[in-house]
């Protein structure tokens, strides 16, 4: 039984393909201004990936910030449940999850059956996210994969008081032209986001194991920091982009098996493959697989 997950972010829209407990294909692409196409785009690329169609796909689950405009979902799950579910995957033992994404970070801690016990999150401004980390490094004219291991060179962290992305902005733009050494201001920043999303764990309280997901998770200079203050080291999934996405297909796995002869939930799925929109969604996807 092939099931799909679909995470639909801020920044990067992510599919992934399932079969029993096994990742079969994952795809991720930039979320553009329209959620429906990135999560055409996401899911015509696992699907090109695995060599299926949306046919085979028993169930499909949409999560993250676009989840409603995914038409060919069967349900849409929270991004909170979905990320619990899928660090559970990865690592059963983990209790504390920081999830650090393109607009907002997530703080979760979970129990043993992957289910979300408490969150924290910070979405009222950009600190502590991607578009943080991407303002500074447009403003230090470095490319983004390079900012983590240059921040690790510092030979002193530059202190940052504030964590407003645009104040913290002219705070750098300022150390810059007074001479500091690039990796001594990537090195301030870095530590005070590191020291600003401990606060928000904290919240939540501090169980081990501990995992970052989310894009961030492969920047090394914040994942080292994090560590640094907490005091514990951080479990990292090969692909941490893809976390949500695998939380949400095995909601899909679930929900199909529920389904059995379940009329209601067999109804709700039908009714995802609306029959005259169909044509029109096998189109899109054969279109983007040929391109």
């Amino acid at each position: 039984m092939y099931v799909a997950g679909i995470d639909i972010g801020s920044a990067t829209s992510k599919s992934v393909i399932m079969k029993e407990d096994e990742i079969v294909a994952a795809y991720i692409t930039e979320t553009g201004p329209e959620s429906q196409e990135s999560a055409e785009a996401a899911m015509a690329g696992s699907l090109k990936e695995s060599g299926l169609s949306l046919d085979d796909l028993e169930y499909i689950v949409a999560t993250g910030y676009g989840r409603i405009n995914v038409p060919f979902a069967g349900d849409i799950i929270t991004e909170i449940a979905c990320h619990a579910r899928g660090v559970n995957f990865f690592f059963p033992k983990a209790r504390t999850i920081l999830d650090m994404g393109g607009q907002d970070c997530k703080a979760i801690r979970i129990d043993e059956e992957g289910n979300h016990v408490a969150f924290a999150m910070n979405d009222k401004c950009a600190a502590g996210t991607g578009r943080f980390l991407e303002i500074m490094a447009q403003l230090l004219r470095i490319p983004l994969s390079e900012i983590g291991p240059l921040s690790l060179e510092a030979t002193e962290d530059i202190k940052i008081s504030s964590m407003c992305a645009v104040f913290a902005k002219s705070e750098a733009a300022r150390h810059l032209r007074q001479g500091v050494p690039k990796a001594n201001i990537l090195g301030g920043l870095h530590a005070a986001i590191a020291d600003r999303v401990y606060a928000l764990i904290k919240r939540v309280g501090i169980e081990p194991d501990f995992v970052i997901s989310g894009g961030i998770a492969k920047n090394i200079g914040v994942v080292k920091r994090v560590e640094a203050r907490m005091g514990i080291p951080a479990n990292i999934s090969p692909e941490p982009q893809i976390v949500g996405a695998v939380g949400a297909a095995l909601f899909a796995r679930a929900r199909a098996l529920e389904a059995g002869d379940d009329l209601s939930l067999k109804e709700k799925r039908a009714a995802a493959y609306d029959p005259d929109k169909q044509w029109a969604y096998e189109k899109i996807f054969n279109d983007r697989q040929d391109a």
